[in-house]
């Protein structure tokens, strides 16, 4: 398996003033943080999205596992425990996660690392990102008014998440006992079972697995897909990561492909039970063959926007590839207690009306 070399977060500089340029999904090109200059950058347009052999790899994890080789500055954060890889310019601040300062030196253990050598690029700029954010917090009907304003949309952050996708070929077995109901003489529903077998298979393409810390698993779910098609993905250019926060992934690969056949596997068992010709079944039987079994590790992105809202941390998330947006909000007590008590009046009067 040969990966690709890989700097995370890897500064480049403005030729006006030497400051740091970020790549901009919505320009196309590298935008000095500083001054606005824009400098043209010319990504790769060549190279393929390699799908690696996933047995081969597990086999020999110490030999195909490769540092980062390039030079980088890696920081924990003590609050969420996640692992952000990024420039020396970009030192010092808050955790993109959940805006914790408590922040400290982080040494990876480079002949480890499993560098990405594919990402998904930005295609919702920052300007989007805040529209949808906000009019995600206007539909939040059970938030507290002031919520907009606490949390604000100045917070968002653009981060490239670490990722594994897993592909199998599965053929599976499986046994069970079918059911037809039927009503007897008294007119009661019965259950008439009978023995059913069958096969099916099916090729999983891209199963995603988040290798990330820093987001809660529920949103990034909630966010997911992500277009992972070889059309999509990019072999890795420094001038995609240029000003970005990258995440260290602290999910292993070994972790990661066990986690990727769970889900396979609880895919293929919903798809033998539609398989049964039948009213209802029970005491299914799955026997499963993976085959064909290839592996990537990629960075997809994501806009953050993290916030403290009385005593707890909340999270949204915006896919930087689709828009899709999802998030967590505190419920405010006062319109829940007022929608109770305006039940409790409609129940009453109710009862009122049909005792008179």
């Amino acid at each position: 398996m040969q990966l690709s070399e890989v700097s995370a977060g890897q500064k480049l500089a403005c030729p006006a003033c030497g400051g740091e340029a970020q790549w901009n999904p919505a320009k196309r090109a590298l935008v000095c943080a500083y001054c606005g200059t824009e400098s043209p950058y010319e990504l790769k347009a060549d190279g393929e999205i390699v799908e690696h052999d996933l047995v081969a790899a597990l086999q020999s994890i110490p030999q195909t596992a490769r540092g980062w080789r390039d030079e980088r500055r890696s920081v924990r954060c003590q609050h969420c425990q996640a692992i952000s890889v990024f420039s020396s310019a970009q030192q010092g601040k808050a955790c993109d996660f959940c805006g914790s300062t408590a922040l400290v030196p982080f040494e990876d253990e480079a002949d480890e690392i499993i560098r990405p050598e594919s990402l998904l690029p930005f295609d919702i700029d920052q300007p989007r990102a805040r529209d949808r954010v906000r009019q995600w917090y206007g539909s939040r009907f059970w938030a507290p008014n002031n919520l907009g304003s606490k949390a604000l949309t100045d917070t968002l952050h653009g981060v490239y998440l670490p990722y594994w996708t897993f592909d199998a070929d599965v053929s599976a077995r499986y046994t069970a006992q079918g059911g037809e109901y039927y009503q007897d003489r008294d007119g009661k529903r019965q259950v008439r079972w009978f023995p059913v077998s069958g096969q099916v298979r099916h090729f999983f393409d891209d199963t995603l697995v988040c290798a990330s810390r820093g987001v809660h698993p529920r949103l990034i779910q909630a966010v997911e897909p992500f277009p992972t098609t070889s059309e999509r993905l990019k072999p890795y250019d420094p001038g995609y990561l240029s000003g970005w926060t990258v995440e260290r992934y602290q999910l292993d690969l070994v972790g990661a492909a066990q986690r990727g056949r769970e889900r396979m596997m609880a895919a293929i068992r919903r798809m033998c039970a539609q398989d049964i010709r039948a009213d209802t079944h029970r005491n299914l039987q799955v026997s499963a063959q993976f085959e064909r079994q290839t592996f990537k590790h990629v960075l997809l992105p994501v806009w953050l926007v993290g916030y403290r809202y009385g005593s707890r941390d909340y999270q949204v998330l915006v896919n930087g590839a689709t828009g899709q947006v999802a998030g967590e909000y505190p419920k405010s007590w006062v319109k829940i207690t007022i929608a109770v008590l305006l039940a409790l009046v409609v129940l009453a009067a109710i009862i009122w009306l049909d005792q008179g």
